[in-house]
């Protein structure tokens, strides 16, 4: 059967769609970058693209034959190199053409591995400085290949001519900017020549700066990375590297470690920083991508507990964005940072094994990052724990030295159960370590895996208070009707009361009281405030018997004594209150507003008890 043939309305007929080449050239060029100053780093890696692949056609020139050269007179920005320079077809493929694929283009994109960018794209950026950009370009491929020059402007539209090769005698490619008046901070002489450095001090081709003013050309880049260079001895590489780094960072490293995964063919150092570096904050990291600057901020390159270190490389084969201002997330960079990790793990055992001065200040300094790192890696938990400071009853001491002493390590589950016992454990001989800061309970849970001598528990108010001696039978008779009154005027904070005895003396009472505890207080009472509700209910479902704190008061204290033996009944209740802020205040754990309201009561009750007495 034949279908017959169907008319194709004009109104459902394909049509193509209208770019505005004003408005993509602004979207590309002022949204793309994060700065204007980017426009002189894409020219410069236009450039080596160039060079790049002029010795590749001239395989046999020596590595300076070819080089670039930049001119700023404050009237115009001028970048001119030796590279391999553009034909006519070229200049239509690479300088206006934006996201039209062909197949030449295609093949030339499969060779260009070793070119750091892509053209047209790039030049973009120039537009961030300059209403036109000019470029006059003459090809090496062929020996009288015609100079071409392009006109391209900010509203999209261009120019090509071609011109004879008397035009531009040599190969290569020269762009020609006149910046507005409104970027003169971006193209001033000293502020290119600063760019210029910044972006280029470690290219291997040679880059020279003119300012106009009729002296030599200065050089942009006249040594190659320090770790490219030869030195007499491994004294003086070492120290040629710390100068480096803190000719970068503006700090002297507290060692310096290099960097190098031929694989990628990635060179560098890390820099240890030598103080403190609050946790949570990362470095940025300084990458050059074949020799040119691509960020002075990839925190990606390395792990983030790795913040003890500030990096420079340069690699061969990582990818930069589109902007080429920071790296692209694939498996290269992924497998870069796992062996950089590596890298800070080797060193790190290197101090460890052969130089302990050197270590015993890393751990000062960051003791932190290796306590993150240490938490997920063996090998460094089985190298650094019994070498790591910790709090403890002892001070702060590393885990070998205090294990030595306490063959039971205690530890708190947060630091102001620490803070509560610490004083009265360290008198009765307990080893107590603070596990409230991050990373420490676990690492020190994990301390008979390096020391199976040692045994860790937990510390709970049981432990504690099975090492308070109790007081004589006749001492707690004649103090009973003082607890009784301490109980009930205490109840309100599910607290009780027990009459110990325990060093120091001069402390007066010691509030035992976790956080799960008053966790489990807060659900309790929540639930018998929502009596009867869904809220309540469900509460209820999970209640259990609320553990209640305990202030334990020291006979040995001569305030103590004077307390229990107190007949006035306000006055004996006042004492209690008066003794219990005193304890939770010594705790440093947040008071609730009952406890600050009792302590501001118990007080102004005492003193016009002292008032009425002394009247």
């Amino acid at each position: 059967m034949t279908l017959p043939d169907t008319a194709v309305d004009p109104a459902d007929a394909d049509r193509t769609f209208q770019v505005d080449l004003r408005g993509l050239v602004d979207l590309l060029s002022h949204h793309l970058y994060s700065s204007p100053r980017v426009y002189l780093r894409e020219l410069m890696q236009n450039a080596v693209d160039a060079l790049t692949a002029r010795h590749s056609l001239e395989p046999a020139a020596p590595g300076d034959a070819f080089g670039i050269r930049l001119y700023a007179d404050g009237s115009v920005v001028r970048v001119e190199d030796d590279g391999v320079g553009l034909t006519e077809a070229d200049v239509h493929t690479f300088l206006a053409t934006i996201g039209r694929s062909s197949k030449r283009a295609e093949r030339i994109a499969e060779q260009r591995a070793d070119f750091i960018g892509q053209f047209g794209i790039g030049l973009l950026s120039c537009f961030l400085v300059a209403d036109e950009i000019h470029v006059l370009s003459r090809s090496a491929r062929t020996p009288d290949a015609p100079a071409v020059e392009w006109r391209g402007r900010g509203d999209g539209s261009y120019t090509v001519r071609t011109l004879p090769p008397s035009a531009r005698p040599r190969p290569g490619t020269t762009v020609t900017l006149t910046p507005r008046a409104d970027v003169g901070e971006w193209t001033r002489p000293a502020q290119v020549h600063a760019l210029a450095r910044h972006f280029g001090s470690l290219l291997c081709h040679p880059v020279t700066f003119d300012d106009g003013t009729g002296g030599p050309g200065a050089s942009i880049n006249p040594e190659p990375a320090p770790w490219s260079r030869m030195f007499p001895t491994p004294g003086a590489r070492s120290r040629a590297l710390a100068a480096y780094g803190e000719e970068v960072f503006g700090f002297t490293p507290l060692d310096t470690i290099e960097l190098d995964l031929p694989a990628v063919g990635l060179k560098g150092i890390a820099c240890v920083l030598p103080e403190t570096v609050p946790p949570g904050r990362r470095h940025g990291h300084r990458v050059h991508v074949k020799g040119m600057l691509l960020s002075e901020q990839a925190e990606e390159i390395l792990p983030e507990w790795a913040f003890f270190v500030r990096c420079i490389v340069d690699a061969e084969s990582l990818r930069p964005t589109a902007s080429r201002e920071s790296l692209y997330e694939d498996d290269t960079l992924a497998a870069v940072r796992e062996a950089l990790a590596e890298r800070l793990r080797e060193w790190i055992a290197r101090a460890a094994a052969s130089d302990p001065d050197l270590l015993a200040r890393f751990l000062q300094a960051h003791h932190l990052a290796v306590k993150s790192l240490a938490v997920h890696d063996d090998e460094i938990l089985r190298m650094l724990l019994p070498w790591l400071p910790f709090e403890t009853t002892d001070g702060h001491t590393t885990l070998d030295e205090f294990a030595r002493t306490h063959r039971t390590v205690l530890v708190t589950s947060s630091v102001e159960e620490f803070r509560q016992v610490a004083a009265i454990a360290s008198a009765a001989g307990l080893g107590v370590v603070n596990g409230g800061y991050t990373y420490d309970r676990e690492l020190v849970h994990r301390l008979p895996e390096i020391r199976p001598e040692a045994s860790v528990a937990d510390l709970d108010p049981a432990t504690l208070t099975a090492h308070l001696d109790p007081v004589d039978r006749e001492t707690e008779l004649a103090a009973a009707g003082y607890l009784a009154l301490a109980r009930d005027a205490l109840a309100v904070f599910d607290c009780d009361v027990a009459l110990r005895t325990f060093q120091p003396a001069s402390a007066p009472a010691l509030l035992v009281d976790s956080r799960e505890a008053r966790h489990e207080r807060t659900r309790s009472q929540l639930a018998r405030e929502q009596e009867g509700g869904l809220w309540g209910d469900i509460l209820g479902a999970l209640r259990q018997e609320a553990p209640r704190a305990q202030l334990i008061l020291n006979q040995l204290n001569p305030l103590v004594r004077t307390a229990v033996a107190i007949d006035e009944p306000e006055l004996a209740r006042t004492s209690a209150e008066a003794l219990y802020g005193q304890a939770a205040m010594l705790s440093r754990r947040p008071l609730r507003p009952a406890e600050s309201s009792l302590i501001n009561r118990s007080f102004l009750d005492l003193l016009a008890h002292a008032l009425r007495k002394d009247s």
